[in-house]
């Protein structure tokens, strides 16, 4: 069922997957400094050092405050998340196209190492200038959203080239762990150097994403051309023609041990022709992209509103310490990598990937019932917190991963991921306010029924597409038995 996997293939799976581990890991550090960043903005700080310099109080805050307490440093930071979400979702679909006309290793690249230098900048070195300004902070955040953006359109299209559809929802449910893993390095990387000064979580996870920007410059393949294979009939690889070296990384085989792999065309035979990549709105209307978009709007709200207030709920509703919380909210994550995994497997298997997707929402709106009357019991909560995440992040990573690759053709991988994606990310920021506001003013419950119902919009959505794809079973069903 699946084509024969060479080194070449796991090793543009780990570089694409490191790519974006790195990516979340630097977000997730951001979220983990906020009550150190909140502290060094307002006078809070200064009592704290208890510092008795030869300034008196106020002329030192006068200098360097940024807010009179800590209630509006925290709503700035907050603020701040949702720049960050509106800038990212806007260059998603503005990096998508740029991804399929340049050469993706570049843009991939580019925005590792541009990401890592404007996070350096804004924890970093405004603080060792001791520099604070709002609108800068803001800037610079915008900045940061834009050059995260060129990140998972790449990787997903670079993934696309290398894994053909056979056997991609297991392979691509598997890959999709990235930001999770993304979510536990980045707060290990912050918690071990948090004690020197939030400016050097900053420091050391800037510098480790860009090198990892650097590793994927010289190494990355993001083509199975580049290396003179091509798909063939989508399990197995036949020779090409080499592209020009301004698509090879600097690091690369010899040529012999290449030619020696495989068998490579005479050079006095033409190149193939290269697909020209298509125009935004013609990747738009590629069949299933609007309705897979607007069911990951709805759904990616859901999967971003755990992601973002599921540690806040567990400590405010049970009364658990902050540290007991942010562990039992791991399970979420481990239930999205299982579920995302086992999923992408089972679609394999079918041939098709929305009528899974339909059955796992389905029980998803069930689990949320569940979950919404959770005991005051660790154990039950991590079990029902698990299954959960089994059946909402499962489908959020099919959906931004496999199925968005499946969507595009091989001329507009990049931007039909950056269209699904960009979607996705518009429902999520705008799904973090109505979060906030539908617990000050209702509560938690009402909160949860918002999510069963954005649940079921992301069904509703993609209701022809199950359709469809529940005939051609039910025909390929009688053909077989015709045939016996």
């Amino acid at each position: 069922m699946w084509p024969p996997y060479t080194y070449h293939h796991l090793l543009a799976f780990l570089l694409t997957f490191l790519s974006y581990v790195l990516l979340h890991s630097s977000r997730k550090t951001f979220s983990n400094v906020k009550v150190s960043i909140s502290a060094q903005w307002t006078p809070s700080a200064f009592q704290q050092n208890g510092s008795t310099s030869s300034l008196s109080p106020g002329e030192t805050w006068e200098e360097n405050k940024l807010f009179a307490d800590m209630g509006e440093a925290t709503l700035f930071l907050g603020a701040l998340d949702s720049i960050f979400l509106f800038s990212y979702a806007v260059g998603l679909y503005i990096s998508g196209v740029i991804g399929d006309r340049f050469n993706l290793r570049y843009v991939l690249s580019f925005g590792l190492c541009g990401s890592a230098v404007t996070e350096f900048v804004f924890g970093t070195l405004t603080e060792w200038l001791q520099f604070y300004n709002v609108y800068f902070y803001c800037f610079l955040w915008v900045i940061n959203g834009l050059l995260q953006s060129t990140v998972w359109p790449c990787v997903v299209a670079i993934m696309g080239n290398w894994f053909g559809k056979s056997g991609r929802g297991f392979v691509f449910g598997l890959w999709s762990a990235c930001a999770s893993v993304g979510n536990i390095l980045g707060a290990f990387l912050a918690s071990s150097v948090l004690k020197y000064g939030y400016e050097y979580a900053f420091l050391v996870t800037s510098v480790v994403q860009f090198a990892g920007g650097v590793v994927v410059f010289f190494g990355l393949l993001t083509s199975p051309k580049e290396i003179g294979l091509s798909d063939y009939s989508e399990t197995s690889l036949r020779p090409v023609t080499r592209d020009t070296d301004s698509q090879r990384p600097l690091i690369s085989d010899d040529e012999d041990e290449l030619c020696d792999e495989y068998s490579i065309q005479q050079r006095d035979e033409e190149p193939e022709p290269q697909p020209k990549a298509i125009g935004f709105l013609q990747a738009f209307c590629l069949p299933g992209v609007i309705p897979y978009s607007l069911a990951y709007a709805c759904l990616k709200l859901v999967n971003y509103s755990f992601f973002f207030w599921l540690p806040f709920y567990l400590s405010k509703n049970f009364g658990w310490k902050e540290v007991q919380a942010d562990r039992l909210s791991v399970w979420y994550d481990v239930g999205g990598i299982v579920g995302g995994t086992v999923q992408g497997l089972i679609s394999d298997l079918l041939g098709k990937r929305a009528p899974v997707l339909a059955i796992s929402l389905l029980l998803a709106m069930g689990a949320l019932v569940g979950y919404s009357h959770s005991p005051n019991n660790q154990l039950v909560n991590g079990a029902l917190l698990a299954t959960t995440g089994f059946l909402i992040g499962g489908p959020s990573n099919m959906i931004s991963s496999a199925i968005s690759a499946d969507l595009g053709r091989q001329e507009a991988l990049a931007t039909v991921t950056g269209i699904v994606d960009g979607t996705g990310s518009i429902g999520a920021a705008g799904g973090q306010y109505l979060v906030s506001l539908i617990e000050s003013k209702l509560g938690w419950m009402c909160v949860f029924y918002f999510f069963i119902i954005m649940t079921g919009c992301s069904i509703l959505f993609i209701i022809p597409l199950i359709y469809c794809e529940i005939r051609s079973l039910c025909r390929d069903s009688q053909a077989r038995t015709h045939q016996l």
